[in-house]
């Protein structure tokens, strides 16, 4: 018997988009969120001239998408604020999917020496991959959050950190080089409507 579910969902039931209006998530050009935006709306959707519009924050794209700016919010379940988004009356689960997000990797200036202990700046979701993966012989001598993966390459590159951890488009957006092993990360992102209730 055919399943209610959409193949990419995981428990949830598929609802079909209402209109191909754009999907908001976190920015800037670089982010996982990005890309898990576009495969939402090229593979899953079907849509493929429907607009990922990026914001600063999560909550930014909710009240873009709670004005009408934006028919959909998207937010990687690793985000440590996505309670709210459950939470709030506004907002109702659409669907949710399986998808790995871009390689991540260690990334410093192309021409810049790097120290043995360094500064490494992340977004907090996946601070725990630097133990993992920073290269035998340097160290962390501190830990700096950005709000996105795109901004810690871009924080890297105008020098307010020796180390990014940041996604392989990022890093190449920002002209930094890994000096790491690089990997994805299996995420599970969940897509926001509004409810048409008031909160």
């Amino acid at each position: 018997m055919p399943s209610s579910l959409d193949a990419h969902t995981t428990g949830v039931p598929a609802r079909p988009p209402a209109a191909a209006g754009p999907v908001a998530t976190l920015g800037p050009s670089g982010t996982s969120s990005e890309a898990a935006g576009s495969h939402l709306t090229r593979h899953i959707d079907r849509t493929p001239g429907s607009p990922v519009a990026l914001f600063g924050t999560y909550e930014d794209a909710r009240d873009a998408v709670l004005a009408g700016a934006a028919d959909r919010l998207l937010v990687a379940n690793a985000y440590r604020g996505i309670d709210s988004f459950y939470m709030d009356l506004r907002l109702g689960l659409a669907q949710a999917f399986v998808f790995d997000t871009p390689h991540y990797g260690l990334a410093v200036r192309t021409s810049a020496p790097v120290p043995l202990k360094c500064t490494v700046v992340t977004h907090p979701a996946p601070r725990d991959l630097i133990a993992q993966l920073m290269p035998p012989g340097y160290g962390v001598a501190g830990i700096a959050f950005a709000t996105s993966t795109s901004e810690a390459a871009r924080h890297a590159a105008d020098g307010g950190a020796e180390i990014a951890l940041t996604t392989a488009p990022a890093a190449a957006l920002h002209d930094l080089r890994f000096i790491s092993a690089t990997r994805p990360i299996r995420m599970l992102w969940s897509v926001f409507g509004r409810s048409g209730r008031d909160a």
